[in-house]
């Protein structure tokens, strides 16, 4: 093992003005949840995304949680899911008693297929039983193709939860991520492209809607002057200090994807060209926030495997990762169905084979990420080499 510094992933990034608002709630003793904070960083995200509203919450799984309640999504309904994400985008189908039916990728944005979406809802229109909810989500920044699954939905009249966790200040068609659905969905956790350490918010042109999640999010606490609850209630409110972390953050979000976008240049720049190797794409007409540089590593070309890669990458004190792996694959979800892409091949499951997340935070240095490419490039020669 190197001695040399930790490279991480994708590690916090401060602005420096994030103590003057935390400054403000100890000034003003907001330190219980809500608080100026709360209601300022709430306005001023449904400003930056353009919707009419938004709701701070404890994290992006609360607010996919908070939306499906919303929906009415209850025990024995379906709810349609991307199988190529994190645990969290299905875990809240699973607290409300309900079924998740896995949708594949396609390879243009790894996201949601719309050619398995089709299928999916044309089996269940079939068997009477349309899903409540589709719950899309936007992987490393990168927009799923929203004109065809908006239409798709349209056509049978079922919402759409945009889960843009990772995706908070992209673009798809000028439009920003996670505006596309009933509900979008965005995540503040610590490896976020803003964080506040822990947090979430659920956005909506829905403005009725919103308030309603604000009163599940406080326990369901009924209008009374004493503790009076008619209904299921959770304590899923941001506090009001995270909230003045968030604040800061939003203010510098425009520079964290300029920054992390170049960072991905840079990457491209350097191992683009090599055979075996092909990074994640960017749709026509859409803006990726590149939260992760992620790539594929074709070990029939190459000789390496990308879990042969990040042992490389962890011996020289370097933090890389693989590709999710689809839910469809967990077992907590193996009696669970998967729409696939094509006959032939499961995408996601292709992906995931062949995937690899690359250290790409905001405040890395050129002289790291050239660390992390030099390794990279020798693991390659010495495979080669040895084949």
């Amino acid at each position: 093992m190197t001695n040399q510094q930790r490279i991480f992933l994708s590690p916090p990034h401060m602005s420096g003005n994030e103590q003057k608002y935390i400054n403000q709630a100890f000034e003003t003793n907001w330190i219980a949840p809500l608080g100026p904070n709360v209601d300022s960083f709430e306005q001023e995200l449904a400003e930056y995304v353009g919707t009419k509203g938004a709701a701070a919450v404890s994290s992006g799984t609360a607010a996919i949680h908070l939306a499906l309640e919303l929906l009415g999504v209850q025990k024995g309904d379906r709810v349609f899911c991307s199988t190529f994400t994190f645990v969290a985008s299905a875990n809240p189908i699973l607290y409300l008693g309900a079924e998740p039916v896995f949708i594949d990728s396609e390879p243009e944005t790894w996201n949601m297929s719309p050619v398995a979406l089709a299928k999916a809802f044309t089996d269940a229109k079939k068997e009477g039983k349309l899903p409540k909810a589709v719950i899309v989500v936007n992987l490393y920044g990168q927009s799923a193709k929203m004109d065809e699954i908006v239409s798709l939905c349209e056509k049978y009249n079922v919402p759409i939860i945009e889960d843009a966790a990772e995706s908070l200040g992209s673009l798809y068609k000028g439009k920003k991520s996670g505006t596309f659905g009933k509900f979008g969905i965005y995540s503040f956790n610590g490896n976020k492209i803003i964080t506040t350490s822990g947090g979430g918010m659920l956005v909506s042109d829905d403005e009725e809607a919103l308030q309603k999640a604000r009163f599940l999010a406080t326990q369901a606490r009924d209008p009374a002057p004493h503790y009076q609850h008619s209904q299921i209630g959770y304590n899923y409110r941001l506090s009001n200090i995270l909230a003045g972390v968030g604040r800061a953050q939003l203010e510098v979000l425009d520079n964290r994807v300029s920054a992390r976008r170049k960072i991905f240049d840079r990457y491209v720049t350097a191992l683009g060209s090599i055979e075996g190797i092909e990074f994640m794409p960017e749709l026509e007409g859409t803006i990726s926030n590149r939260w992760l540089s992620t790539l594929l590593i074709d070990p029939e070309i190459l000789s390496v495997t990308p879990y042969e890669m990040i042992n490389a990458l962890a011996e020289e004190n370097i933090e890389a990762r693989p590709l999710w792996k689809p839910l469809h694959l967990q077992p907590l979800f193996k009696e669970s169905q998967l729409y696939s892409h094509s006959e032939d091949l499961v995408t996601s499951e292709d992906l995931f084979k062949k995937g690899l997340c690359l250290p790409s935070g905001s405040n890395m240095q050129k002289e790291s990420q050239d660390r992390v490419i030099r390794v990279i490039e020798q693991q390659i020669n010495r495979k080669m080499l040895v084949n």
